[in-house]
Protein backbone atom coordinates (compact mmCIF):
# COMPACT_ATOMS: atom_id res chain seq x y z
CA UNK A 1 0.00 0.00 0.00
CA UNK A 2 1.47 3.33 -1.01
CA UNK A 3 0.51 6.77 0.16
CA UNK A 4 -0.19 9.42 -2.41
CA UNK A 5 0.14 13.09 -1.61
CA UNK A 6 -1.26 16.00 -3.55
CA UNK A 7 -0.15 19.61 -3.55
CA UNK A 8 -2.03 21.88 -1.18
CA UNK A 9 -2.38 25.56 -1.98
CA UNK A 10 -3.89 27.61 0.84
CA UNK A 11 -4.64 30.49 -1.51
CA UNK A 12 -7.28 28.36 -3.24
CA UNK A 13 -9.34 28.27 -0.04
CA UNK A 14 -9.29 31.99 0.77
CA UNK A 15 -12.52 32.87 -0.99
CA UNK A 16 -13.65 36.05 0.77
CA UNK A 17 -12.63 38.77 3.21
CA UNK A 18 -13.87 36.80 6.23
CA UNK A 19 -11.70 33.82 5.25
CA UNK A 20 -8.67 36.06 4.82
CA UNK A 21 -9.14 37.87 8.13
CA UNK A 22 -9.71 34.63 10.02
CA UNK A 23 -6.66 33.06 8.38
CA UNK A 24 -4.33 35.98 9.15
CA UNK A 25 -5.60 36.27 12.72
CA UNK A 26 -5.06 32.53 13.26
CA UNK A 27 -1.52 32.79 11.87
CA UNK A 28 -0.79 35.82 14.07
CA UNK A 29 -1.48 33.67 17.15
CA UNK A 30 1.73 31.74 16.46
CA UNK A 31 4.01 34.81 16.79
CA UNK A 32 6.14 33.42 13.95
CA UNK A 33 7.34 36.04 11.43
CA UNK A 34 8.21 33.42 8.79
CA UNK A 35 4.74 31.91 9.05
CA UNK A 36 3.13 35.35 8.75
CA UNK A 37 5.31 36.08 5.72
CA UNK A 38 4.10 32.89 4.06
CA UNK A 39 0.50 33.67 5.01
CA UNK A 40 0.72 37.13 3.46
CA UNK A 41 2.06 35.45 0.33
CA UNK A 42 -0.93 33.09 0.30
CA UNK A 43 -3.36 35.99 0.71
CA UNK A 44 -1.62 38.06 -1.97
CA UNK A 45 -1.80 35.08 -4.32
CA UNK A 46 -5.50 34.60 -3.54
CA UNK A 47 -6.21 38.28 -4.21
CA UNK A 48 -3.98 38.50 -7.29
CA UNK A 49 -0.25 39.00 -6.84
CA UNK A 50 0.01 41.42 -9.77
CA UNK A 51 -2.62 43.77 -8.35
CA UNK A 52 -1.24 43.56 -4.79
CA UNK A 53 2.26 44.33 -6.08
CA UNK A 54 0.92 47.31 -8.01
CA UNK A 55 -1.07 48.60 -5.02
CA UNK A 56 1.96 48.12 -2.74
CA UNK A 57 4.27 49.88 -5.18
CA UNK A 58 6.65 46.94 -5.60
CA UNK A 59 7.51 44.74 -8.55
CA UNK A 60 5.54 41.52 -8.94
CA UNK A 61 8.65 39.35 -9.14
CA UNK A 62 10.12 41.14 -6.14
CA UNK A 63 6.94 40.54 -4.17
CA UNK A 64 6.91 36.84 -5.04
CA UNK A 65 10.52 36.59 -3.88
CA UNK A 66 9.94 38.63 -0.70
CA UNK A 67 6.96 36.56 0.39
CA UNK A 68 8.48 33.21 -0.53
CA UNK A 69 9.80 30.74 2.03
CA UNK A 70 13.35 31.96 1.41
CA UNK A 71 12.47 35.65 1.13
CA UNK A 72 13.60 38.32 3.55
CA UNK A 73 11.19 41.24 3.14
CA UNK A 74 11.78 44.52 4.89
CA UNK A 75 9.24 45.73 7.41
CA UNK A 76 8.40 48.46 4.92
CA UNK A 77 7.46 45.85 2.30
CA UNK A 78 5.33 43.93 4.80
CA UNK A 79 3.54 47.13 5.83
CA UNK A 80 2.91 48.05 2.17
CA UNK A 81 1.50 44.59 1.43
CA UNK A 82 -0.79 44.69 4.46
CA UNK A 83 -2.02 48.12 3.38
CA UNK A 84 -2.51 46.91 -0.24
CA UNK A 85 -4.58 44.03 1.14
CA UNK A 86 -6.82 46.55 2.89
CA UNK A 87 -5.45 45.82 6.34
CA UNK A 88 -3.56 47.72 8.99
CA UNK A 89 -1.15 46.80 11.72
CA UNK A 90 -2.28 47.12 15.31
CA UNK A 91 -0.55 46.44 18.61
CA UNK A 92 -2.28 44.88 21.56
CA UNK A 93 -1.13 43.58 24.92
CA UNK A 94 0.07 39.99 24.84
Amino acid sequence: MSTEFTDYDTSEYLENEQDIIAYLNAIAEYDDPALMQAALGNVAKARGMTQIAKDAGVGRESLYKSLSKDGNPSFQTIAKVIHALGGRLTIQAA
